[in-house]
């Protein structure tokens, strides 16, 4: 195992000390490369001889993307402690799992997110007096170098698991810099890039996709909080961008804005699809502004930047997700274990790399669960198949998974939920085409006869113990659900199932 350098921020502010890092829209504050090492720093001293964290120590955060996050991702990069981002639209029963299994030795809090977290015997810090406070321990001496090696992980990323509890990925220095080479050998990412991201910190997506590489590459990134299609639109143009990453409900929701029409991308490379496959249509809205669009697949665990489908190809490649990215090796493995050749039969997507993440958190079942025999493969729970040009198409998800205007939703957490409702006998959750989201949960309970449960009061009970986008929009009551001959719940029936 080597040792790693992975202060982006100090090389930065060497070479580029007055160009500016990140931006946010709302308040129009902005981080040059030289404020945002002096800050990450200042951070760095504070983490260390106040907070008394030492490297391997996990850092919670609760919060929207803002200038201090993005500090504090820095001053991870310089003191090895772990960021575990919280899905701040969680219900606090679930934040309160992640803290649980993460076991933080610090909270960083954005102040209207405070209320989710429950009474804690880890210090609290809210983000808003992080300024104030790095101020009062301004004569702090400088931090201490810390080695790093390159498994160390840098981030925790939770991912909603399929037995429905989430599973933290560990995310390393060594995924992170070999991300950021994947994606610049892909795209076109260097010091003159420039993006406006809308994705939430709590995915790999919002982190991974463009951000960490733009911070790599020295080049510029705007911050807009909430996704606000017609903000985002002008910024776009505004801001020049040359590069964003979107999913297709997001690019659905800006090219319904009357302002569409009129809009001109002239510096825009192209946009950067993931999450689900993006409709003809719509690729040829955005294509007649002549902003091509570039399709892709990922992962929490593994990359993310993982595929990637040329522009050239979005049409006469309509479906598929492209071609592996240059350090991303695949084979696609049946049922029986044999690896199918492009042009052959579907299989299961295996990778193997170096952008590959070394286990999940505090789970080694889970961990031994996702690999191959010999270790040497990740196993994606995905089925493809490649056509005899090599490009890579997703047949279906051999997991339960659905995507909801993007997000990953896992019907057993759901399940376990339903379960817990008196009177509740079985419950089954499917994902079914939406016009808006794509995908939307479908809800199935099976109650005695004689006590009927209500389906208005089951679905008041998912909305308190679950985030809004995981509670099914739609509740139906079977007598019984339908079963395989193996007796497992007929989930396919079910999507495909009419009162």
């Amino acid at each position: 195992m080597m040792s790693w350098q992975p202060d982006w921020a100090q090389k930065w502010a060497i070479y580029s000390p007055k160009k500016i890092a990140v931006k946010e829209h709302e308040t129009g504050r902005t981080l040059t490369y030289s404020q945002l090492h002096c800050s990450s720093a200042q951070l760095a001293a504070y983490f260390q001889q106040i907070a008394g964290l030492q490297k391997g120590d996990r850092v919670a955060v609760l919060a929207e993307f803002c200038l201090e996050y993005i500090t504090a991702f820095s001053t991870a990069q310089k003191t090895g402690v772990i960021l575990v981002p919280l899905n701040y639209r969680l219900a606090a029963a679930e934040i309160e799992y992640l803290l649980n299994d993460s076991q933080p030795s610090l909270i960083l809090v954005e102040d209207k997110f405070r209320h989710l977290l429950p009474e804690l015997a880890q210090p609290v810090v809210r983000l808003e007096d992080l300024d104030r406070l790095l101020l009062a321990y301004e004569n702090l001496e400088t931090y201490t170098s810390v080695e790093i090696q390159e498994e160390d992980p840098v981030f925790i990323l939770y991912t909603s698991g399929t037995t429905g509890f989430p599973k933290g990925a560990l995310y390393t220095h060594k995924m992170l810099f070999w991300n950021s080479i994947n994606t610049a050998i892909s795209l076109i990412i260097n010091t003159e890039s420039r993006t406006l991201n809308v994705m939430p910190p709590f995915h790999t997506g919002g982190w991974n996709v463009l951000i960490t590489p733009f911070l790599h590459h020295g080049a510029y990134v705007c911050l807009l909080k909430k996704l606000d299609p017609a903000v985002a639109l002008e910024l776009l143009q505004s801001e020049r961008c040359t590069l964003f990453m979107g999913v297709p409900t997001i690019l659905q929701m800006m090219a319904r804005e009357a302002a569409f029409e009129q809009a001109r991308f002239p510096e825009m490379l192209y946009l950067i699809v993931g999450g689900e496959p993006m409709p003809l249509p719509l690729i040829e809205q955005w294509h007649q502004k002549q902003v091509p669009v570039r399709q892709g697949y990922g992962m929490t665990e593994v990359g993310p930047n993982l595929t990637s489908l040329h522009q050239d190809d979005a049409i006469r490649k309509k479906g598929s997700i492209g071609r592996p990215n240059f350090y991303v090796q695949i084979q696609l493995v049946d049922q029986e274990g044999k690896i199918q050749p492009p042009g052959g039969t579907p299989g299961e997507l295996w990778l193997r790399g170096p952008m590959v993440m070394p286990g999940y958190w505090n789970n080694e079942k889970g961990t031994q669960a996702a690999f191959s025999e010999d270790g040497k493969w990740f196993k994606t729970g995905d089925e493809l198949y490649q056509d005899e040009e090599g490009y890579l198409y997703v047949v279906d998800r051999i997991k339960n998974m659905y995507k909801s205007g993007g997000e990953n939703i896992y019907p057993a957490e759901i399940e376990r939920i339903l379960l817990q409702f008196p009177r509740v006998l079985e419950a089954a959750v499917v994902g079914i085409p939406d016009e808006k989201w794509g995908e939307v949960g479908r809800a199935f309970v099976v109650d005695a006869p004689e006590q009927p449960v209500d389906l208005e009061a089951l679905k008041a009970f998912c909305q308190d113990k679950l985030a809004k986008f995981k509670v099914p929009k739609h509740f139906e009551r079977l007598e019984a659900l339908p079963k395989t001959d193996s007796g497992k719940i007929n989930r396919q029936f079910l999507k495909k199932w009419q009162p």
